[in-house]
């Protein structure tokens, strides 16, 4: 029987192949009394699997360092050491084993629900979804307690073309999981901004999250279509269905294929203008992406991701050493850093507090101007690598010009230390802006007297407009890149900086995606900070502009007050004008 499934696509993409179903969690546990005198022997048999899952992790985090898998996935391991070694999972459920004389599955699954309730209480999506490692970790120590370690499904008979489907994946699974070639990931749970949906991004696999009763509806060697662009799986498609993506299958590898031609040709349009390419980067491994796509700059260095999933805090000869690998490796070209926009993260020393609402809390520069020292720490650190490249200096979610009045005042008084301490650095270096909320985006003229360049982040700036929560699935459809309000906040953001001739790019999501690359040149911009993956995609829209015939055009779309015409012009705006 043929039928459809509706899901979010995270990775795009077709893939054609048979299903291949993981097992399924390991979670549902029996609860028994063990004699006293055989309570040392259940801890040790507790204590031996921890062990084993932590050599598990460790071969993985080896194969990293090897070459074997894309660095993104170190992060994502130590967050499960972390977990793996946190008292309140690991050290409380031996206390529990010995006080209550239960058996070692009962207590770990016990303990793991006292974690997840932690969990429920945050309030920001991203971090709640955490709880999700927290599962992943257990899982994997109950299995190896029941002589089943890791995760990994039984050989499939269809190889290299095998589908894998799965109830949820952590990143460590998917790394095994790049062994047996499968051609795309699909899962009941995820998010766009949840692990799995990022190393799939990051492997190029198609991707379809959020499917919620996938592997209980689809039976092992279905025949699976899978369109990680439309969040589709078409399973046990007919011949003709089958052959029709067969077709467009082959279509995209050929159209990927001619972006290589035009990796080394300069972003121009038809009528002489030329545009930045930049690319967004998490960590200094990402350079080797970044010119494999024909980036000319990094628009966006995210330097949180030098903060996460530790329990301390990268000292200032750290950061220095990672900032300064980028500067060296793009060779003068620009590389834009922006401070770190950190949420009211617990696991982050000297700063412990949850906030009822992270997303408006205590975050980004408003936690930077909270911790002055660890501000002071990472401005000392990006001023000494500015000495090694064209360095600049980003501050996120800036709402006001009293954040910028002492941001600055930090930074002069980080230059003086150096200066105390004879440390060379660029004494210019540029800082700039995020402008991904609304009054931002409304007061501009005041942050452009004070700031050198501007980048606006369209993913908050759109949620926050909206006031949609982009990862809650009851409400995805209302975040809307193409509602009046956003693109009047972007078009006045661009044009304003024009006037005033204040360098502006656009670092979030829509930068990246090619539908909106000729509506954003229509708009001025002449600045793009994307994906690597992206990169060539964007390029080729821009080669084939040409702005006089689009800015009319891109000012009807501004000035459209109905979806159904938006989307009419926006097609023809699209299909050449």
């Amino acid at each position: 029987m043929s039928f459809i499934l509706q899901g979010i696509g995270v990775s795009e993409g077709i893939a054609i192949g048979h299903a291949h179903l993981a097992a399924p969690a390991a979670l549902e546990v029996m609860h028994y009394l063990i004699p006293k005198h055989q309570v040392d022997k259940e801890i040790a048999r507790l204590n031996a699997a921890f062990a084993a899952v932590r050599t598990e992790f460790e071969a993985l985090q080896q194969s990293v360092v090897d070459g074997h898998a894309r660095a993104e996935f170190s992060a994502f391991l130590e967050l499960h050491l972390m977990i793996l070694d946190d008292p309140t999972l690991s050290d409380a459920a031996r206390d529990m084993i010995a006080q209550t004389h239960c058996n070692a599955e009962w207590a770990l699954t016990q303990q793991m629900q006292a974690l997840l309730l932690q969990f429920e209480e945050i309030e920001d999506a991203y971090l709640r979804e955490r709880k999700a490692d927290v599962v992943q970790v257990v899982e994997r120590v109950l299995k190896a307690m029941m002589g089943h370690p890791g995760y990994l499904p039984i050989a499939s008979k269809h190889t290299g073309d095998s589908i894998l489907i799965a109830h949820d994946l952590s990143p460590a699974d998917v790394m095994q999981y790049k062994q047996h070639q499968f051609v795309a990931f699909l899962t009941d749970l995820g998010s766009q901004t949840s692990h799995t949906a990022i190393v799939a991004r990051s492997l190029n696999i198609p991707s379809i999250v959020a499917l919620h009763h996938a592997h209980q509806l689809i039976q092992e060697d279905d025949c699976l279509i899978v369109d990680g662009t439309q969040g589709i799986i078409i399973v046990n498609p007919d011949r003709y269905v089958l052959d029709e993506y067969r077709l467009r299958q082959g279509q995209l590898e050929l159209e990927r294929k001619k972006l290589q031609r035009i990796k080394g040709i300069a972003a121009i349009t038809l009528d002489g203008t030329p545009i930045d390419l930049y690319a967004n980067i998490e960590l200094p491994e990402d350079i080797a992406q970044v010119k494999e796509g024909g980036a000319t700059g990094i628009g966006l260095f995210r330097s949180e991701f030098l903060f996460l999933n530790r329990d301390d805090l990268p000292g200032e000869d750290e950061q220095f050493e990672a900032y300064r690998t980028v500067a060296v490796k793009m060779h003068k070209q620009p590389v834009t850093i922006r401070t770190f926009d950190l949420g009211a993260d617990k696991n982050l020393k000297g700063s412990t507090q949850v906030a009822a609402n992270p997303a408006l809390g205590l975050r980004a520069i408003r936690l930077s101007l909270a911790e002055p020292r660890m501000f002071h720490t990472q401005l000392r650190a990006i001023l000494r690598a500015s000495k090694y490249g064209d360095v600049r200096i980003l501050i996120p979610m800036l709402s006001n010009v009293s954040e910028i009045d002492q941001t600055l005042h930090l930074i002069e008084y980080a230059k003086q230390t150096l200066r105390d301490d004879k440390i060379h650095f660029d004494e210019h270096i540029k800082v700039g802006g995020m402008i991904e909320i609304p009054a931002a985006a409304l007061c501009l003229d005041m942050f452009m007297r004070k700031l050198d360049f501007l980048s606006i982040g369209t993913n908050d700036l759109i949620q926050y407009t909206l006031a949609v929560d982009r990862i809650d699935d009851t409400v995805a459809h209302l975040y809307d890149p193409l509602h009046p309000a956003v693109l009047w906040l972007v078009s006045h953001i661009i044009q304003s900086a024009k006037r005033a001739e204040v360098p502006v790019s656009i670092c979030g999501e829509m930068a990246g995606d090619k539908q909106f690359t000729r509506l954003l040149l229509g708009f001025g911009l002449q600045q793009f900070s994307m994906y690597s993956a992206q990169l060539l995609t964007v390029k080729n829209q821009i080669l084939k502009s040409h702005l006089p015939d689009i800015v009319p055009l891109s000012q009807k779309i501004l000035k459209a007050d109905h979806p159904e015409k938006m989307a009419t012009l926006l097609a023809r705006l699209n299909d050449g004008v």
